[in-house]
């Protein structure tokens, strides 16, 4: 091999590699489809990802000499829309349908194009994803309306963090402050009736890291241990930070407006959970940049998840059903691979943000501090670890039983 063309691949392989971690992808997935895309290209490589730090090692089979690139990372996000397109790009490699030259041109052309959903959509999406999981929780509509409107000035600051770098710093602390001392302001003036802690947990439900913590966990469960602790101790603190300003909030609240005694209202009909994972599902389509053709495949992985869940908690019990739900969606992202020829993730992301429990976390950490709970739960500790191990143990059998034909 020549120069000219080693240099040509180890170049495509660390733009891949980078991009790829941008648009948030689990470091045993990116490992594993970074190794194959050097063995289709004829070249050796090891690779050591974590959230932070990618480091690549990259040599011609037979020769001594070795290229060695270490990048220093933030993590990334999840940005299904391009991570479809990347996919694609790769396969097009592959097929001999692309260049690299031509190849590694559309990777830069995907990592300058801009949020496909405009602000105004995204705005509608942050208030969906807050009344939605209020919806899911059986609150009152009285909370599922607030929950929305907090939701909303919630992704004012998001708008904000865009522009102050000091504001992005303190993000996750002060939009949860703002929200509990808006809710509580809101109980003491508006309407008494609506549940605080509820009302907050939903308005910045889409910061909550249910899903991180599921993936670090995935991330040990293939040996991944730097990355996989990593993972989990990072939403571990933002799990604190999202807390304590919820805490602090209240607290302000409480003295500007004094206490104010709740008074319950009527929670949702049962049925209307169906209609939240819908809401759910639909408005993670825009804040993961999934695109349009995808779509309705991530609604259908939503309702295969909660259905599945339902079927099992009904004979299994709650934690193993999510170990249903958790099988059903991978089996259901394996199949979407196979037919549709993409990455199982941009569909079975939905299906495990619905699984997750990331909510129990917090209204675990709630309890665990104030001594309060804000539901109904009893052993939520206990049910919170096994719906984790469940849903790890899910995808794993998953991937057993009908082992995916790409490696994302």
């Amino acid at each position: 091999m020549d120069s000219a063309s080693f240099i040509e691949k180890r170049k495509f392989i660390v733009k891949l590699g980078k991009m790829l971690h941008k648009f948030g992808t689990p470091a045993y997935r990116l490992e594993t489809h970074l190794l194959n895309v050097a063995s289709f290209l004829g070249i050796g490589a090891a690779f050591a990802i974590t959230p932070t730090v990618l480091t690549f090692v990259i040599w011609v089979p037979g020769e001594e000499t070795e290229y060695t690139h270490v990048a220093r990372v933030m993590p990334g996000e999840l940005d299904l829309g391009s991570l479809s397109r990347t996919d694609e790009i790769v396969d097009a490699v592959a097929n001999g349908q692309m260049s690299l030259a031509d190849a590694t041109q559309q990777l830069n052309t995907i990592a300058a194009m801009p949020n496909p959903y405009s602000r105004v959509w995204t705005f509608l999406a942050f208030g969906a994803a807050g009344g939605a999981f209020a919806l899911l929780m059986r609150a009152s509509w009285h909370d599922v309306l607030y929950a929305s409107l907090l939701s909303f000035v919630v992704y004012l600051f998001v708008l904000w963090a865009e522009k102050s770098r000091r504001v992005t710093h303190m993000l996750e602390p002060l939009v949860a402050m703002v929200a509990a001392f808006a809710a509580t302001g809101i109980a003491a003036y508006v309407d008494p009736s609506i549940h605080v802690p509820l009302v907050v947990l939903s308005a910045i439900i889409v910061f909550i890291p249910g899903l991180a913590l599921t993936l670090g966990l995935a991330e040990l469960a293939a040996r991944h241990l730097v990355s996989g602790t990593a993972r989990i101790m990072d939403a571990v603190m933002l799990l604190f930070k999202l807390y304590f300003g919820g805490f602090l909030g209240m607290a302000l609240g409480q003295l500007c407006f004094g206490t104010v005694s709740y008074q319950a209202a009527e929670p949702v009909p049962q049925w209307t959970s169906w209609l939240a994972v819908a809401i759910l599902c639909g408005s993670l389509v825009i804040v993961f940049r999934a695109r349009k053709k995808h779509a309705f495949w991530g609604l259908l992985s939503g309702f295969i998840a909660y259905g599945a869940s339902l079927l099992g908690g009904e004979y299994l019990g709650l934690a193993l059903g999510a170990f249903a739900g958790a099988f059903a969606v991978g089996i259901y992202g394996n199949l979407f691979t196979r037919f549709a020829d993409a990455p199982a993730s941009i569909v079975s992301l939905q299906g495990m943000i619905v699984l997750v429990p990331g909510s129990k976390t917090y209204i675990g950490l709630n309890a665990f501090i104030s001594g309060e709970s804000m539901v109904a739960t009893e052993q939520l500790g206990q049910q919170t670890f096994l719906i984790f191990m469940s849903l790890v143990a899910g995808f794993i059998f998953a991937n057993v039983a009908l082992p995916p034909k790409k490696s994302l």
